[in-house]
């Protein structure tokens, strides 16, 4: 059988694979890459940077090309077939990692260079390369007598079996859930175009009348806008209680798993907890500094958030006699507030973000920026009919990246926003190699009678997807490991989190929020509402940010083998951030995604930690205009470009000339007065 993912590519073939293709090109790849790194191990010369480091680093290229395109399809477009072929290439992938990190005569080689490294004259990215793979095989057991290192591929192929589960049950959780309803009067306070968008889905599926599914598009503006408190309630309680059910989707006994593999494994490897591992290789350091940053935002968002909170349920009272709010009210009496005090909602807004405007928009963001040009293409394969491919070049027509975006729900396609990369940008044999970047959304579908409008919270995870992109579309560096978003974990979301700045700028909004019927231009006094609307109820929504933070850290610094009720455990670590009532049916653990899936254990704080630098690089940028060339090559050639080269607060000092304040943050967010 030929097999299109094991002759050579450049552009993801996906026309030509089929789900047999996946195992057998996994297996063949694995299989390369030994017989390279082998190559590396029996060379009889002395160990030089060159000849190992390099050689290493290039390693591999196959298996992450064939593996980047698997596992994105995974969770853009997955199937039973895929699922399954995940489950069983995973192992593999688990020990094939274990293999190289703890193989004793590659360490010997890479300890040699170590140690003699300052006799090398290596560049600061060689340094940093050096570093960062010594650190990878002497933090992942290299050092290990023989029986704990056999203990640890265990722990990896089970963890890594684990997390897999976990995603596919929450996916198939999201996809099971159905509400359907054939009353109109249900309906009732949901905009039009909710309204249309559920009768459409509602028809895709052979049923008469409306359905409402989890996916954010359907979920939001429901839990938003619908005045029938039953059934927010009702829906409310379905998406909080995903892997929850006791049932065969049920994710409880993977999270106490998932906690209690990583912490055996941290200290098997000689840390107290994960999170003393993770955070080693972070900006923050320890677990201490990150209690602390969380503990300190939290200080002075609390009373900000209890006002706001008394301020709602008051609203609320006055308005249909609510004695106690709940959380499936908290969406709907915001927005009632917000359009009473600011005369602004989301529907006002929609027509002025027709996604493709939007996306015009991104584009003409960054070409002010960075002189960046955005050419739409038919030539490049796709995996699904809705995604849309660009060729990206540079003010003088140089080649800079493709780029990928995927902007609608799928049953086959997770939930939430993301980017990702097919191929990471590196100079190998005198070439630049571009990369190819992706993003990847689940925005509001366009309906029979109108295009995609957006919700402005759409916009900015828009802005917010397409900085990561730009992290990895603008990446200049050697070496594969060290491109695009390698960089810290808490350093990661800076790109993507100071590029939702500009949604909220007149200059910016000026390009892209034109009225899709009328062409208009947004008018100035709805800009001025978009700003000063802006730090509504940000008390509540950075205590919402600091609580999941803090779960994570739940989970992760402390011994875990002790937790034996997910649901109590979760109760314990919500109290200093709890406002509503506790829903008894919910459990946020066993569908939180981002640290049992994704790679945010012991890392949620970045989340907050970036927005602290992005306000601080954003203020640099009004203080000289936000479209500003000059300082926004100073961002381009110190942070975007640079990727995990150095030290990230290195790269930052660079482009801003100082370290970041955290009262940028709280003065934009309003907690501050300034």
């Amino acid at each position: 059988m030929k097999n299109p993912l094991l002759e050579p590519f450049d552009l993801a073939p996906f026309s030509n694979i089929k789900s047999e293709h996946f195992l057998p090109a996994i297996e063949n790849s694995i299989a390369i890459a030994k017989e390279e790194v082998n190559a590396i191990v029996s060379n009889s010369e002395t160990p030089s940077f060159s000849n190992t480091i390099e050689k290493l680093e290039y390693s591999g290229e196959l298996l992450d090309r064939v593996t980047s395109v698997f596992f994105n399809l995974n969770s853009a477009e997955t199937n039973e077939e895929i699922q399954k072929i995940a489950q069983e290439a995973s192992p593999l992938l688990s020990e094939f990692r274990n293999d190289i990190s703890l193989n004793t005569e590659l360490f010997k080689k890479i300890e040699h260079i170590y140690l003699n490294r300052k006799n090398l004259h290596l560049s600061p990215e060689q340094s940093t390369l050096l570093e960062k793979r010594y650190k990878s095989f002497s933090r992942n057991g290299a050092n290990l007598a023989d029986d704990k290192k056999e203990q640890l591929r265990e722990i990896d192929k089970e963890l890594s079996r684990l997390s897999l589960t976990f995603g596919e049950n929450v996916l198939a959780e999201t996809n099971k859930f159905e509400m359907l309803l054939t009353d109109e009067t249900d309906l009732a306070g949901l905009p039009d175009g909710a309204k249309e968008a559920a009768k459409a889905l509602a028809v895709s599926k052979d049923k008469k009348g409306w359905m409402i599914t989890l996916d954010y598009p359907s979920y939001i503006p429901f839990m938003m806008y619908a005045d029938n408190r039953k059934l927010r309630k009702q829906l409310a309680i379905a998406f909080g209680s995903k892997g929850f059910h006791g049932d065969e989707l049920d994710n409880q006994k993977i999270v106490l798993k998932i906690a209690r593999l990583r912490h055996k494994r941290a200290q098997v490897l000689g840390y107290r907890s994960h999170a003393d591992y993770v955070l080693e290789e972070r900006m923050a350091e320890t677990p201490e500094k990150v209690f602390s940053f969380l503990n300190e935002i939290l200080e002075k968002a609390k009373p900000a958030a209890k006002r706001e909170f008394k301020q709602l349920e008051n609203f609320a009272k006055d308005l249909d006699g609510i004695d106690q709010l709940q959380k499936w009210d908290g969406a709907y009496y915001s927005e009632k507030l917000k359009q009473k005090l600011f005369d602004i909602d989301d529907e006002k807004l929609k027509p002025y973000f027709k996604l493709e405007n939007v996306i015009n928009g991104v584009f003409q963001v960054a070409s002010n920026l960075f002189g960046l040009q955005f050419e739409e293409t038919a030539e490049i394969e796709k995996y699904h009919e809705e995604v849309k491919t660009y060729n990206v070049t540079d003010t003088d027509g140089k080649f800079i990246s493709i780029f990928y975006a995927d902007f609608h729900p799928r049953p086959g396609k997770r939930n939430g926003a993301w980017m990702t990369s097919y191929k990471p940008q590196m100079r190998k044999d005198g070439k630049n190699v571009r990369p190819h970047i992706s993003i990847v959304c689940n925005f509001t579908k366009p309906t029979p009678s109108k295009p995609s409008l957006l919700t402005f919270n759409e916009v900015t995870t828009l802005f917010h997807e397409f900085g990561h992109a730009l992290h990895g579309m603008l990446a200049d560096t050697t070496y594969p490991g060290l491109s695009g978003t390698s960089v810290y974990w808490d350093f990661v979301e800076l790109p993507s989190q100071v590029l939702e700045n500009w949604c909220y700028e007149k200059e910016a909004l000026e390009l892209f929020a034109k009225h899709y019927e009328t062409g208009e231009i947004i008018p100035m006094e709805l800009v001025q509402k978009i700003k000063e609307s802006s730090t509504f109820m940000e008390g509540m929504a950075t205590m919402r940010q600091l609580s999941f933070g803090l779960l994570d850290m739940s989970w992760h610094a402390q011994d875990p083998d002790d937790i034996n009720d997910v649901k109590a455990h979760e109760k314990k670590a919500f109290v200093g951030t709890s406002l509503y009532p506790d829903v008894e049916e919910n459990c946020m653990s066993t569908s939180f995604s981002h640290i049992f899936q994704g790679g945010y254990s012991a890392g949620y704080y970045s989340y907050k930690w970036a927005e602290v630098l992005d306000a601080d690089a954003f203020e640099y940028f009004k203080e000289q205009g936000i479209f500003n060339k000059e300082v926004a090559t100073k961002f381009k050639d110190n942070v975007l470009s640079k990727g995990g080269t150095e030290n990230p607060m290195i790269l930052y000092k660079r482009f801003r000339g100082q370290e970041p304040k955290p009262e940028a943050l709280l003065k934009r967010a309003g907690l501050i007065k300034e």
